[in-house]
């Protein structure tokens, strides 16, 4: 497809993809410069690194561990409300962070809803900060993700197969250890490595409910090291352990991915002969249970919690809501900008290229890009009079390897089916982009901008870095709330937050389904 003449160029596509790899590898190499050979680690740095690699590991089992029986009672059940449940499963991923956390605070914190039953029954509360608190807001962003990956491979089952088996009499251990142990044993590995790399890059989490010596993330002795001792030669030799460590774990989840098919079938609706037995109904019927409590009740309790403080909220936290929105449609703008021409490229088939581009944004977390541009910025101008633009750059190179999963298969779709018509008719060039390509691809412009906003507007990162008092983000403003001990003040914000982040996804998700052309 590269070798024949289309519609549109590639170029913009591989100046977009060098300007991202300029922007990125120019804030890795400036923290492996800033980097003081010989300082190395310190007792208390070797303790976050130990604590980082305990609670990713430990977070990944638990939420595969749990994910499991959880994904198999989707798979082989049929009730009302399936649909949406699923769904729900997806929305932690553009959940605030510091929402969740508050809600998981309200819930299992000294004062929570559990503790308080315990307390009931004579029984100690719920350990919610330090490790144990971690891991269990770990395990509420990365169980959803966990269900929908290893629902989806028994999805790619094909139904042929639990037909046979039904036909056979297989069912309960044999059906397991047959059909669904050696499809678990290609997707659990993957998911693992996946959920292991996402917890190694934990730092609003760690930031709230962990933060003690014994409980501080490479993350967060990153944020430490360059927000309170000012100590950018230790910040950057921490930021070198963090690549290394997240690029090994993406190449290994990368690996583990691939795996052979589970062959082919006819595509029949996927349908299930098997655990109709009461137990195994019960068995499933618990689980489904319990992973629906586990994700909405933090949700339910924000909602109650924030409701009586919403309309009181301090002029400072409107302020910050209207920071968030600014730095949420800077990011979008970029991200859209830089992710539409990219994936045209790829389409065009310079993808090798332009993706090993679009997902350097995976290589580093977007602390570490912030303190590298932290560091390329100081000698020239001061950091924290560009804290928005350089926070809604960081969340757009974040953002982009999404937008690109989103963009590119529908983009390559349309320049197959569309490019030759074009070009007999004389059709290329910005004629083609407003004509033929943007109408088509408005549902998934919309969906990658609204998941972009959404993230944007969450996020509680690089903003730490640059932000002074006179500068925050309505997830910062949240998070100095809880600091100075004004939890409903907190809790309004956090309800305020939570609104604004699925308002602005569900706008512009529904923005471009409804102004889609056929």
């Amino acid at each position: 497809m590269a070798d024949r003449a289309q519609p549109l160029s590639a170029r913009p596509g591989l100046w977009a993809a060098a300007l991202v790899a300029v922007m990125i590898l120019g804030a890795l190499t400036a923290v492996v410069w800033r980097a003081e050979p010989g300082g190395g680690l310190g007792p208390s740095d070797l303790a976050a690194l130990r604590f980082t690699l305990v609670q990713a590991a430990l977070s990944a089992i638990l939420s595969v561990g749990l994910a499991i029986p959880v994904a198999r009672a989707l798979a082989r059940r049929r009730f009302a409300g399936r649909r949406g449940l699923i769904a729900v499963l997806g929305a932690p991923f553009i959940l605030p962070v510091i929402v969740a956390v508050l809600g998981l605070i309200e819930v299992f914190g000294r004062a929570g809803w559990v503790s308080q039953a315990l307390g009931a029954f004579g029984l100690p509360p719920v350990p919610i900060y330090g490790f144990h608190g971690v891991v269990l807001a770990h395990v509420f962003f990365n169980l959803p993700l966990a269900t929908r990956l290893i629902l989806q491979g028994w999805q790619e089952v094909p139904g042929e197969r639990f037909r046979l088996a039904a036909q056979l009499g297989v069912d309960g251990p044999a059906m397991f250890r047959l059909i669904e142990l050696p499809m678990l044993r290609k997707v659990v590995p993957g998911a693992l490595t996946v959920i292991f790399a996402i917890c190694l890059t934990s730092f609003a989490v760690a930031l709230i409910l962990g933060g003690g010596p014994r409980a501080t993330t490479i993350e967060l002795a990153i944020y430490q090291a360059f927000r309170f001792d000012f100590d950018l030669g230790r910040a950057a030799l921490l930021s070198g352990i963090q690549i290394l460590l997240t690029t090994a774990a993406a190449l290994l989840a990368l690996r583990l991915g691939q795996g052979e098919s589970f062959g082919g079938g006819f595509d029949r609706t996927l349908q299930r002969w098997d655990g109709r037995t009461r137990t195994a109904e019960a068995f499933d019927t618990v689980w489904i249970l319990l992973a629906a409590v586990f994700l909405i009740l933090p949700l339910l309790a924000i909602t109650l919690s924030g409701l009586p403080g919403l309309m009181e909220l301090h002029a400072s936290v409107w302020w910050a809501a209207g920071t968030s929105l600014l730095i949420a449609a800077l990011s979008t703008a970029l991200v859209l900008i830089m992710a539409l021409p990219m994936a045209v490229a790829i389409a065009l088939g310079r993808g090798k290229v332009v993706e090993v581009a679009g997902f350097l944004g995976l290589a580093a977390s977007p602390l570490v890009i912030g303190t590298g541009l932290f560091v390329l910025i100081r000698p020239v101008a001061d950091p924290t009079a560009l804290a928005v633009p350089v926070t809604a750059l960081v969340n757009a190179l974040t953002v982009l390897p999404f937008a690109l999963r989103i963009l590119v298969p529908r983009v390559r779709d349309i320049m197959q089916g569309q490019a030759q018509l074009a070009l007999s008719l004389d059709i290329t060039g910005l004629r083609f982009l407003r004509l033929i390509l943007m109408p088509r691809l408005r549902p998934q412009i919309g969906f990658a901008a609204g998941l972009a906003a959404a993230l944007s507007i969450g996020d509680l990162g690089v903003i730490t870095l640059f932000a002074d008092p006179d500068i925050a983000t309505l997830p910062l403003q949240i998070y100095r709330l809880m600091g100075a001990y004004r939890m409903e003040s907190a809790a309004g914000a956090s309800l305020l937050l939570l609104m604004l982040s699925f308002g602005t996804f569900w706008l512009l998700d529904k923005g471009g389904h409804g102004h889609a052309e056929a």
